[in-house]
């Protein structure tokens, strides 16, 4: 059998359960063969080395296990990231995250910041490379995800500049530390109904509670009684109303809500201090 015939093949079995089963059949094939995918274009009538392999790739995929895990990698923002099971693959929609996160950080100047879920470490790991001079202590309470956050770290030389810590919320972090809050936490209400490939992610990274915002107003109270200046978090599409009203009732000013590509409300950023 050829990489092309393969190839074809592969879509067809996993066009039940891809969008996109060409584009993720050359995928596993790269993976597969340890070539780009442009190599895969002019060679497609070479014959597949180790199709057996290849096969049980893609049979992890029609399952529906996240492609992300089965290649062990992620791409985000203009990074790579080595991900597997136990951590949140990170999502394009966060990466508008970072582009808050970056505003604030850019405008007010700020020289020390705290992440709260730092998963990967996706957002850190951004945010350390845009601002060089940028200290992060980042927090999260799974130690599966830390291991891949230390990885991810190491592998782009932030070792000095991102500080890792187990532990829950900034329990243990020093009140000294933190200019900005800034957080991607679970914020799914525990009744929704997750995709099969989400299911295989971490829960405790996607489910905030029976409502799906408990984490997110625990965060901001934290902010609160830490006197932290600023705050920006990703959030669900439909949690504006209810975010706003809290902040409301904790006295404390109307968050400023950001969208994402579709139009729809996927974080905020609430200036607690001038």
């Amino acid at each position: 059998m050829t990489i092309e015939e393969a190839l074809r093949e592969a879509s067809v079995i996993l066009s039940k359960v891809s969008e996109r089963p060409r584009l993720e059949a050359e995928i596993l094939m790269a993976h597969h063969l340890r070539k780009e995918r442009t190599w895969l274009h002019m060679h497609g009538d070479s014959d597949l080395e180790d199709p057996e392999g290849f096969w049980r790739l893609v049979e992890r995929r029609k399952k529906s296990e996240p492609i992300e895990y089965i290649t062990g990698r992620v791409s985000f923002y203009d990074i790579w990231l080595e991900v597997g099971e136990g951590v949140l693959i990170a999502r394009p929609e966060t990466e508008l995250l970072v582009d808050m996160a970056a505003e604030v950080i850019r405008k007010h100047g700020l020289k020390r910041i705290c992440e709260i879920g730092v998963g990967s470490g996706a957002v850190s790991v951004v945010l350390a490379r845009k601002f060089p001079d940028l200290q992060i202590t980042a927090t999260d309470i799974s130690e599966d995800a830390l291991k891949y956050a230390r990885k991810n770290i190491a592998a782009y030389g932030l070792q000095e500049r991102i500080t890792l810590v187990h532990t829950d919320l900034l329990e243990g972090v020093d009140e000294e530390a933190c200019e900005m809050i800034v957080s991607n936490p679970p914020y799914i209400c525990r009744e929704f109904l997750l995709p099969h490939s989400v299911r295989y992610e971490p829960q405790n990274a996607l489910i905030g509670g029976e409502c799906g915002d408990e984490l997110l107003k625990a965060i901001i109270l934290e902010a609160k009684r830490r006197g932290v200046p600023h705050l920006v978090c990703e959030m669900g599409y439909d949690q504006r109303e209810s975010i706003a009203a809290f902040c409301k009732e904790q006295g404390l000013p109307e968050p400023r809500f950001y969208k994402d590509l579709a139009g729809l409300d996927r974080g905020f950023y609430l200036q607690l201090k001038v």
